[in-house]
């Protein structure tokens, strides 16, 4: 289902694409600027050599013009909600919020320059998501008049606006002398840290995230660190473990077949990750916590 949102500042549409019942699903589009968020299940996307993984704890943020595919492979319905802004739409939220008064009234409608978002899975927040579920409560429910749609889009733009604004605190944790070069930096970092959470079941080589990454694998081994804490095998190991965390508590497959599936080699090495983490084994584990 498409619901589609006119804005009177902008030329284009708004709109939502509100699908219910996705098992199997495999696309392409170029897009606007747009909020990707699912229920129930997962939703895989490639844009270019990134790779983003999109379910229940994160939304993805792709900016106007990016080109994709998206496969979903659910064994239960799965409800997708995807927001996309016209063309303008942000940057006319933005100018509204960063200038004078006195500036919006002798010009309106003055073009501001483009607005570049930071493209990565985030993860579900007290500032954003209330407003992306608000928005999806409101349409399930039959609440969506027009009025109050375009009411909403506003402040979903403006809470994205603050999400984005308060990313270059994360920026400014990086070592880099220059603003532009550590901006450019973070983006390059978030991309390998999307792909190896897409990709984090496969063997995945640091040649490989430093190759997503168009850095030398020194380079993206010592920034990855000094942004996330861990080193890229360390974050990888992390995704396998909760992986197998949840597999053990909601799935019946063995240990082993859990263990190869979450993209450990060795069960002995497994097991011994496991323990060191939870304190206890997988076998352990699943008998206490079912």
């Amino acid at each position: 289902m498409i619901i589609p949102i006119p804005t009177s500042s902008t030329p284009q549409q708004s709109y939502i694409l509100h699908e219910k019942g996705y098992r199997d699903y495999d696309g392409a589009g170029v897009g606007l600027l747009s909020i990707k968020s699912f229920f129930g299940g997962q939703a895989f996307y490639e844009v270019g050599r990134n790779r983003y993984l999109v379910g229940e704890g994160t939304h993805l943020v792709l900016n106007h013009g990016r080109r994709y595919t998206i496969q979903i492979a659910s064994t239960a319905p799965m409800d997708s909600f995807c927001v996309f802004f016209a063309a303008g739409f942000a940057e006319e939220v933005r100018r509204s919020l960063t200038t004078p008064d006195d500036n919006v009234l002798s010009d309106p409608f003055k073009q501001t320059a483009p607005l570049l978002f930071f493209e990565k899975t985030y993860p579900h927040d007290a500032l954003l998501s209330p407003a992306i579920l608000q928005l999806h409560a409101g349409i399930e429910v039959g609440h969506a008049t027009q009025g109050w749609l375009e009411e909403q889009l506003h402040r979903l733009m403006q809470r994205l606006l603050q999400v984005h604004h308060n990313v270059y605190q994360e920026v400014e944790a990086l070592p880099a002398a220059r603003p532009a070069t550590r901006e450019e930096l973070y983006r390059r970092l978030q991309c390998a840290r999307d792909y190896a959470t897409a990709l984090f079941n496969t063997p995945i080589t640091l040649s490989e995230l430093a190759d997503v990454a168009c850095l030398s694998p020194n380079h993206l081994l010592r920034t990855f660190k000094q942004l996330f804490g861990q080193t890229p095998h360390q974050f990888i190991t992390s995704k396998r473990l909760e992986e197998a965390q949840r597999l053990l508590l909601h799935r019946e497959h063995s240990i082993t077949d859990i263990c190869f599936a979450v993209g450990f080699e060795s069960l002995g090495a497994f097991s011994w990750l496991f323990r060191r983490r939870f304190g206890i084994s997988p076998t352990e584990f699943r008998q206490q916590k079912r």
